[in-house]
């Protein structure tokens, strides 16, 4: 079911930094979205999360975004990097 892995960063000082696995954890488990697509979502580690096929992964990055703009994780004028990572 989760066979997808993503890298989830965030730009700090032009850096790429691995977004925390609490924030990934918050979002995957407080986010109201109503969507019951992102119950296909796992947190692995910081800056990983396992999803299924059928999340949309623009759609991932622009409510992961939003969740963490709105818990103040990221400044409002920040974005998140979000990638899948090639399987082997």
């Amino acid at each position: 079911m989760y066979c997808r892995k993503i890298r989830v960063e965030y730009e700090d000082n032009g850096q790429h930094v691995a977004a925390p696995l609490h924030w990934i954890d918050n979002f995957a488990m407080r986010n109201f979205t109503n969507d019951p697509v992102f119950d296909d979502t796992l947190p692995v580690t910081d800056g990983l999360i396992e999803i299924g096929t059928r999340v949309p992964l623009e759609l991932l990055k622009e409510r992961m975004e939003d969740w963490f703009h709105r818990k103040s994780y990221i400044g409002k004028d920040k974005g998140l990097i979000v990638t899948e990572v090639a399987s082997r």
